[in-house]
């Protein structure tokens, strides 16, 4: 639910429902406004069309005729539809349905003028509620005052009406768009996550994953189509790489060797002899952790082969190995590492991890200084450091320190290749575990966070 409340497909969904919702409402409204409008104006109608038959009325025989006509007007209205009212000059009512004039009614003009028009509510309803009324209050001549007015209720009954529908509509709508966004996050999500599973097997090595058929004709499947055309060019690309790379180091490492055995045979200076033959075995070794390299790299990601290792009980088996060395050398070499601590993992493997990431340390380390290992747990990861107080790592090697043959400039004296850190990253993968090298204030940093192997 996390990961749909956060997903970017739900949020486009509803941004388009919100917009759908918005555009329902607006036209809600305005048929709303337009329905008052028309309402309105038909409320205007009615109350000229009575003021234009009271003004002939009148006209005709003043104010017997109007009486008479307010009269029948009165008789024939059901109750609270209107009122009419005509009292003479002392206020006695001379004809309409109520009993006197309304308190706060002022007459205004003495003609039968539909302007200005007067908005006032008066208690006349079946149980003695309030009835908004809409007409004109005039003084006629002679002292004559004359009200008449239409009940709102028919325009406010209809407009109530209305927003009994515009409100569960909308309410409606609301549920629908959180219901259509979520379904269809959903659709979306589980079509990403087929592509979201592919990659998660190749970012761990395995360039053989594929997704299962069949797949849609929809720009989903296209998108499954080009992945799926992508990793086939990139395997094909990496096996030939590594054929290349084997062949190599194979097809050289077997003359090299018959190299070293004529060189045993010669007849020169035993010194020269042990120069040919150490130049020989330092290249013999390039080849060995190339072919190591690229066996772990093609390994990556394949579950066959990992069993439990007990990191805790590697690290201090490596740590007792090397310890005689670094105190030969005056360094400082300390481990911290909680018992029982495991990971799945290929035993050898690590430990040639480990024994790299010693060698590399020592190396570079001058006498006097310390070498640290530490491993903690932290959530789902056992997380490996190795820090040294070292001359530490230029930053601009920082970022491509881990690929084949790279080397820091200051370092071309110092024996080596630039293979090592590079066979760690290629264990590392292997094991489906993260390399990172943080700065540090002094020395070299690195550390190594590997999938931990719970004991349930």
């Amino acid at each position: 639910m996390r990961r749909l409340a956060g997903s970017a497909s739900l949020r486009v969904t509803l941004a388009i429902a919100a917009g759908i919702i918005v555009i329902s409402l607006s036209a809600m409204g305005l048929q709303y406004r337009v329905t008052a409008r028309a309402l309105d104006a038909r409320q205007a109608e009615l109350l000229t069309a009575d003021l234009d038959a009271f003004a002939a009325t009148y006209q005709q025989r003043r104010i017997p005729a109007l009486r008479q006509a307010i009269d029948f007007r009165s008789r024939s209205m059901e109750p609270g539809e209107a009122i009419y009212l005509l009292q003479d000059r002392t206020g006695v009512k001379l004809a309409g349905n109520i009993g006197g004039w309304p308190v706060d009614i002022t007459p205004v003009g003495a003609r039968f003028d539909p302007a200005p028009v007067l908005h006032y509510a008066l208690p006349l309803g079946p149980g003695g509620e309030a009835i908004r009324y809409r007409g004109i209050a005039r003084e006629l001549p002679g002292g004559f005052r004359f009200l008449t007015a239409r009940a709102e209720t028919p325009r406010e009954a209809t407009l109530a009406g209305l927003r009994r529908v515009i409100w569960p509509v909308a309410a409606g709508l609301v549920a629908l768009a959180l219901l259509a966004g979520w379904l269809t996050s959903r659709w979306v999500l589980g079509r990403i996550a087929r592509v979201n599973r592919l990659a998660d097997l190749v970012a761990a090595g395995d360039l053989s994953a594929r997704l299962p058929e069949p797949r849609s004709s929809d720009e989903f499947g296209l998108l499954e189509t080009h992945v799926h055309a992508m990793l086939d060019r990139i395997e094909a690309l990496n096996r030939a790489t590594q054929r290349l790379s084997d062949t190599i180091a194979h097809e050289l490492r077997t003359p090299l060797n018959r190299l070293l055995q004529r060189i045993r045979t010669l007849d020169a200076p035993a010194p020269q002899k042990q120069a040919l033959e150490a130049e020989i075995h330092a290249t013999t070794r390039t080849f060995n952790a190339l072919l190591d390299i690229s066996a772990a790299e093609a390994a990556s990601g394949a579950r066959p082969g990992l069993v439990p290792v007990d990191l805790s009980a590697l690290m201090a088996e490596v740590h007792d190995l090397y310890q005689p060395l670094a105190e030969d050398r005056a360094m400082a070499l300390t481990l911290d590492a909680p018992p029982g601590l495991q990971v799945l993992g290929e035993r050898s493997l690590i430990a040639q991890l480990l024994s790299n990431l010693l060698d590399n340390a020592m190396k570079f380390c001058r006498p006097g200084d310390s070498i640290a290992m530490t491993l903690t747990a932290e959530g789902d990861r056992l997380v490996m450091i190795l820090a040294d107080t070292g001359p530490g790592l230029p930053e601009a090697q920082r970022a491509e320190i881990t690929r084949r043959f790279v080397r820091a400039e200051r370092d071309r004296d110092v024996a080596g290749h630039g293979l090592g850190l590079a066979l760690v990253q290629a264990i590392a993968t292997r094991h489906g575990a993260k390399l990172t090298l943080p700065a540090s204030e002094k020395g070299f940093r690195i550390e190594i966070a590997w999938p931990k192997l719970s004991r349930d």
